[in-house]
């Protein structure tokens, strides 16, 4: 049994081995601390060692460490900083909104993270990424603030350059096809909500190729800038100016008021300061240039138009503007767009005749002094099945505008030529020339020489006996290229007449250079020649100078013995009208019998 003593003794003996205990484990404790605020320590010594700006601040905000990347992008040494709060950054920009959204943001989640504009020490404001994240004790208490920060200046300019690049066009800085596109979208569903008128006006310069073409494209460019600042210039602000592309420009008004008169009447008004504007001169280089416009203005409210109608719309308003005779501003009318679709309805038919064979060759006989038949034109006709007989002066310029007209010209040559090489083997009809037209592109084309020597060839027609009828407008351009192929055409037999010489850009000088055999008066000149002066005076013009230049010439349009009469005392010595036959078949012409 142990004694009350003994007891005692071993009670003590326990407690001196609990107190050891605890003292080492203590100590071990004390170590851990260190050791975990070292490692904190030196976590902190790298974190503010990396590539983004990093402050820390107390509780109430005032900046107690910065490091080397802060200071190189604020340009604050330390000791400029320290104590400072974070507001000696503020760029102004943002409202107090911004900045207590950014702390309830702090409050509610902890840390907050955007884009945000500040002002480093030299007074620049850049743009900069920034993070804030709160620090808070064991008790949930904010200790500290750590803010991160990068700035953000070249990928905000590269964004920019991508937009600019995306939404405006390089050379003026207008907003581009894209831009317009987009705010026009815009306008329209204010329009609707507003019920107020809003208006595009399309924009085309009138001579700008001309310029373009003789000058270069630098001076081109030139013009253009000029145009652009003359449009900015006159209009809001708030309005949109757009350069779509080469000479065209739109601009987009809005907030015109809540009548169709009233807003008509504003656009109408800024249409005529635009016009007036355009036609100033200007300086391009040493050469002093002018130039017009044609505009083309379309009204938009609350209907159901969409982009792409409004600025359909405005475009045929403004070929309207250009139909009227250039410089020339005008509405839509939706009448036109009934024109239009029309057009493309007639488009589509004529390509399926041509693709199915329904379109036919009339023949209009030529003669001599004598009366004689010497020659016939080949003139294309349209037989519709519903339409009727559609008019050349209807299809003629459709098919020249949609392309149509290079392979209906092949098409003629070769039912021409056809045509004659069965007139060789007759001998009433063996001496018969043919007259073909040939359009502006269609003898253009790089190929056509090989495509005619290959329908000769084909046909077995004479090309001695065929002519080719060409127009003025072929010539306005002094080409090397036209004249070559006429040389060359001209090498195998084949003749060339002049049509409807004075009414467009008659010229000596072409008339001396290149290789023709014929001029052809035009039919308007004929016409009232026995009543007006100045249609008989042209006439006689045109017979003396043909005769000057040992060229033959034809009158066409002549319709009574008179007129012929007339012809003939002034020296002209081939005619074709109705006083010798209308167009007909070939089958009734008046030397079937014999032709045929």
């Amino acid at each position: 049994m142990v004694t009350g003593d003994g007891v005692v003794s071993r009670q003590g003996a326990r407690r001196k081995r609990w107190s050891r205990w605890q003292a080492m484990a203590e100590r071990q404790r004390e170590v851990a601390r260190r050791h975990g605020q070292e490692a904190q320590l030196r976590i902190a010594a790298m974190a503010f060692e990396t590539h983004l700006g990093m402050f820390v601040t107390d509780a109430e905000g005032r900046i107690l460490r910065t490091n080397a990347t802060f200071r190189q992008i604020t340009g604050y040494a330390a000791e400029e900083i320290v104590g400072h709060s974070p507001r000696i950054l503020n760029s102004g920009r943002h409202d107090d909104h911004f900045y207590q959204r950014m702390w309830c943001a702090i409050a509610d989640k902890g840390s907050w993270q955007g884009e945000i504009w500040n002002r480093r020490r030299s007074g620049e404001i850049y743009p900069q990424w920034l993070t804030i994240s709160a620090v808070k004790d064991d008790e949930g208490r904010i200790t500290n603030y750590v803010a991160t920060l990068s700035d953000i200046t070249e990928r905000k300019a590269a964004e920019e350059e991508i937009h600019q690049l995306a939404f405006y066009d390089p050379l003026t800085g207008l907003p581009n096809r894209r831009l317009l596109v987009d705010r026009l979208e815009s306008a329209l569903k204010e329009s609707r909500r507003s019920g107020e008128y809003g208006a595009v006006m399309f924009i085309d310069l009138d001579n700008f190729k001309t310029i373009n073409d003789s000058l270069g494209h630098h001076r081109g460019d030139e013009l253009l800038l000029i145009i652009a600042e003359r449009l900015t210039a006159i209009t809001r602000e708030t309005d949109t100016i757009a350069r779509l592309g080469g000479d065209e420009f739109v601009v987009m008004l809005h907030d015109l008021g809540l009548e169709a008169d009233e807003a008509a009447m504003v656009a109408e008004r800024v249409g005529e300061k635009l016009l007036a504007s355009l036609v100033e001169p200007c300086m391009l280089g040493e050469m002093r240039c002018q130039v017009s416009g044609s505009i083309g203005i379309t009204l938009f409210t609350d209907d159901l138009a969409t982009v792409n109608d409004i600025l359909q719309q405005a475009d045929l308003a403004m070929y309207q503007a250009k139909a009227a005779g250039r410089h020339a501003l005008c509405f839509f009318d939706p009448a036109m767009q009934a024109r239009v679709m029309e057009r493309a309805s007639l488009e589509a038919d004529l390509r399926q005749a041509l693709a199915d064979g329904l379109l036919r060759l009339f023949y209009q006989v030529q003669v001599d002094e004598e009366g004689q038949t010497t020659g016939v034109e080949a003139l294309l006709r349209w037989e519709h099945p519903e339409r009727g007989l559609v008019s050349p002066g209807v299809f003629i310029p459709v098919a020249e505008e949609n392309g149509l007209i290079v392979p209906m010209g092949l098409w003629v040559l070769e039912t021409a030529c056809r045509q004659l090489a069965v007139w060789a083997a007759m001998p009433a009809a063996e001496h018969l020339t043919m007259a073909v037209n040939v359009s502006r592109d269609q003898f253009r084309a790089p190929d056509f020489v090989a495509r005619l020597e290959r329908i000769l060839a084909v046909t077995g027609a004479r090309p001695e006996r065929l002519k080719l009828e060409l127009t003025e407008t072929l010539f306005l351009e002094d080409s090397e290229d036209t004249r070559d192929k006429m040389q060359r055409l001209k090498g195998l037999g084949i003749g060339f007449a002049l049509d409807d010489f004075g009414t467009g850009y008659s010229s000596l000088a072409y008339l001396k250079r290149l290789p023709l055999d014929q001029l052809k008066i035009d039919q308007s000149f004929v016409r009232d020649l026995l009543d007006d002066p100045t249609d008989a005076t042209i006439v006689t013009t045109i017979i003396t100078l043909a005769r000057s230049l040992e060229l033959e010439v034809i009158a066409e349009g002549v319709e009574s013995e008179e007129h012929r009469r007339w012809l003939a005392e002034q020296g002209c010595r081939a005619f074709q009208g109705y006083l010798f036959g209308r167009p007909v078949p070939v089958e009734e012409l008046p030397l079937a019998a014999e032709v045929v």
